[in-house]
């Protein structure tokens, strides 16, 4: 029985497409994350801290005062990576390479390099 693909396109920043597959159903391991509420919420205070910034800069408020509060959002996403991160190594990884899933280990490869960029 020959498998379909599933196929994921991710759109980075600076207009880079990555896209890769995997065979339909044969992802090789399940992803139990254990902090998706917390990611969540911190995407949330970040959004809601992106959209100040935004009025800020709609209201003319001073460059570096919206420079500062920018900074604060890339730090949160920032960290809001950290703890996907952490939460991918610490069960999706483990449980991929338990079940001789290495091409895990190669797509987590190519997404820390895209986050650190």
């Amino acid at each position: 029985m020959e498998h379909e693909s599933e196929k994921h396109t991710h759109i980075l920043e600076d207009g880079t497409v990555i896209e890769h597959s995997h065979p339909a159903g044969e992802h090789g391991h399940v992803h139990g994350h254990q902090q998706t509420k917390a990611v969540l919420d911190r995407l949330a205070r970040a959004t809601g801290h992106l959209e100040k910034v935004s009025r800020m800069v709609r209201d003319g408020e001073d460059c570096s005062e919206v420079l500062i509060q920018l900074a604060a959002v890339k730090s949160a996403i920032n960290n809001t990576g950290k703890l996907i991160l952490k939460d991918h190594i610490e069960h999706c990884l483990v449980d991929a390479i338990e079940q001789g899933d290495m091409s895990t280990v190669e797509e987590l490869k190519k997404a820390i390099d895209q986050f650190i960029k």
